[in-house]
């Protein structure tokens, strides 16, 4: 079976790190050798700045100077995660990847759109995941599941209109990608949505019928 990398993307509370480590457990259940990656993140340089990325303290951050963080990060876990597990055999579950610069950056920030374009091009090159599964859920209802005691970081004190934007940029991307793109429901109870997220993964695999174990 050839390696295939998935990334799930949306907004704050949508479930992204719980699936995307439900995923990449189910799929080594299925005899598939899986790594789970996350931006910002997944390496040394890529923790340091999702540190600066998500303070509080750091902000206004300029948007282009937000844009370039974040691609200097994910160029960083391409290099070092991404693409020797890949040719090692090993599937990829990402939490989020480059539509997250389209949606945050371009649809919600305001940075032109060609210019996370070109950065697209520049850093990320031909690599392309195979199926890109945008958790979606309104603002409100996301931002309520994160609400807590703990310190908000830069992104959740952002408003409703600006997740509201982030949104609409995802929905978008998605009905412009075609086949590798679907759209899940995450506003439903947690099974329900991993049903689908095993239906679709189990569709790379040659599943006719995924199965949950």
């Amino acid at each position: 079976m050839t390696a295939r990398f998935i990334v799930l993307e949306g907004i704050e509370g949508t479930g992204k790190s719980t699936h995307a480590a439900y995923l990449a457990d189910w799929l080594a259940k299925q005899g598939q050798p899986a790594v789970a990656a996350r931006e910002p993140g997944g390496t040394p340089l890529g923790e340091r700045l999702r540190a600066l990325l998500l303070d509080p303290g750091i902000s206004p951050m300029p948007p282009q100077a937000e844009a370039l963080l974040m691609f200097a990060a994910r160029s960083a876990s391409i290099s070092e995660v991404i693409l020797p597990a890949l040719a090692s055999g090993a599937w990829v579950v990402c939490d989020r990847f480059v539509e997250s610069s389209y949606a945050y950056q371009a649809y919600g920030r305001g940075v032109p759109i060609e210019q996370v374009r070109a950065l697209d091009r520049q850093i990320v090159g031909k690599l392309r995941p195979d199926l890109t599964v945008i958790l979606d859920a309104p603002p409100e209802l996301g931002l309520a599941r994160k609400a807590g005691p703990e310190k908000k970081d830069r992104f959740e004190q952002e408003s409703l209109k600006f997740f509201e934007r982030v949104r609409q940029g995802y929905l978008q991307r998605a009905r412009e990608g075609g086949g590798r793109y679907i759209v899940v429901d995450a506003s439903r109870k947690l099974a329900e949505v991993r049903k689908d997220l095993v239906t679709a993964v189990g569709q790379l695999l040659g599943h006719k019928a995924s199965r949950d174990n």
